[in-house]
């Protein structure tokens, strides 16, 4: 592994529930905002949840120019909104790139189930033929990374990571993957979704994986006793990617560097991680073996903490088995404690908060948690952190089908 390329975060961009830039986000994140409403997306009175973390005053043509947002679905415009702040945050001159050396590994968990619900009924009531020519590719996940691709012209390698709720990181570890080995000097990646739908609602509600509370501050509680499911989101994050060379070369900002990515997968159930949180274990240690540390060098970990019962408990074993007596002393928060499950997007936007917690010393909590459970007792943070010293922050995905992955950053330093 000696001789792989060193990988740098130079730019972020991110859509989400409490925010529609970076900026946004992580001032909402530092006031412990939370993004949890009734649902408005559609009429959700029948449903057995009524809450979600929606994305608010989402404009596509701000970002998009309207000819080419009528051709994406949310999810895709999303993507590629997240990508321009990434890119112009990142200070890429396109102009004076190699775009054949750019490429993208954007993810998405559903696609566009908007567009399958509504073209079914376009068939139940007028007939096949009445279906559009663009409902495949609006519909199809791959059309993230595509447009991506097609909005900035980068002709690289374009990648689509479909791992359920592990899309996003996983997304990003094999674009690092990719710049390591020389396939590309750049690469654009992240997660997005928009899947606030009655099948997605109606379908994780039937699973009992949602959360059916009414009081939007007891709706998310990751690691709390009294958790009930997660509360459903949406958006994007996208990060750009690039090699410690090109990013000199430029005289780019550097933000931290990706010095760890573990995958894994459990072989254990659909749905439900391991039990004793052995696929998750090893994810993280491949991840901190890459790095060549010891797990008593990482400071914290943005955990997956999802607020299901069995995520949280089995999470909370894995930590402990590769952390052994070090997990008592790591800081651990969950992020979706204030924005909510965003699915194939959940990821990026946490690897993003990651970035910015080694760059500000800033450890944000898990915000409503209230009652301890005796079998979550690791230190979940409670209230922002501003005295430690964050060197090395570890980002746990945990998917459906028994996917993990983990994303491993450090603070920068020539």
């Amino acid at each position: 592994m000696k001789n792989l390329k060193r990988v740098v975060v130079t730019g972020m961009g991110a859509i989400t529930p409490i925010g529609n830039s970076v900026e946004e986000f992580w001032d909402g994140i530092k006031q412990q905002k939370t993004g949890f409403a009734p649902i408005s997306h559609f009429d959700a009175s029948e449903y057995k949840t009524h809450l979600a973390a929606e994305v608010k005053d989402f404009k596509a043509k701000d970002y998009i120019d309207p000819r080419s947002a009528r051709r994406m679905e949310l999810f895709s415009q999303y993507a590629v909104a997240a990508a321009k702040e990434a890119i112009e945050d990142s200070g890429l001159d396109l102009e004076k790139e190699d775009t054949a050396r750019i490429g993208v590994s954007v993810g998405s968990g559903t696609g566009s189930l908007q567009i399958v619900e509504k073209n079914t009924e376009v068939i139940r009531t007028k007939g096949p033929n009445r279906v559009k020519p663009l409902v495949v590719p609006m519909m199809i996940s791959n059309m993230a990374a595509g447009n991506v691709s097609l909005a900035f012209g980068l002709r690289g390698k374009s990648i689509n990571v479909v791992t359920a709720c592990a899309t996003g990181t996983q997304s990003i570890g094999e674009a690092f993957r990719s710049i390591q080995c020389g396939e590309a000097d750049v690469m654009v990646a992240g997660g997005t979704e928009a899947c606030i739908t009655p099948v997605a609602v109606a379908g994780f509600a039937s699973l009992t994986a949602l959360s059916s509370s009414e009081d939007p501050k007891r709706a998310s509680i990751p690691f709390d006793k009294e958790r009930d499911g997660f509360v459903i989101g949406e958006g994007a994050g996208v990060v750009v990617l690039e090699t410690l060379e090109h990013a000199k070369a430029r005289g780019a900002r550097i933000l931290a560097e990706v010095v760890g990515y573990g995958a894994t997968s459990d072989a254990f159930h659909i749905t439900s991680p391991a039990e004793d949180g052995e696929g998750a274990a090893r994810a993280m240690q491949f991840a901190i073996d890459e790095a060549e540390i010891r797990p008593d060098d990482v400071d914290y970990i943005n955990a997956h903490g999802t607020s299901t019962p069995a995520n949280d408990k089995f999470e909370t074993k894995a930590i402990k088995t590769t952390f052994g007596e070090h997990a008592k002393d790591l800081k651990i928060s969950s992020t979706k404690s204030m924005i909510g499950h965003g699915l194939g997007a959940a990821g990026a936007i946490e690897f993003i908060t990651c970035v910015k917690t080694v760059l500000e010393d800033y450890i944000h909590p898990t915000v409503g948690l209230k009652v301890p459970d005796e079998e979550c007792d690791l230190d979940y943070t409670l209230e922002p952190v501003t005295d430690r010293t964050v060197n090395y922050a570890l980002s746990n995905s945990l998917g459906f089908g028994g996917h993990n992955a983990t994303l491993l950053i450090k603070k920068f330093a020539e």
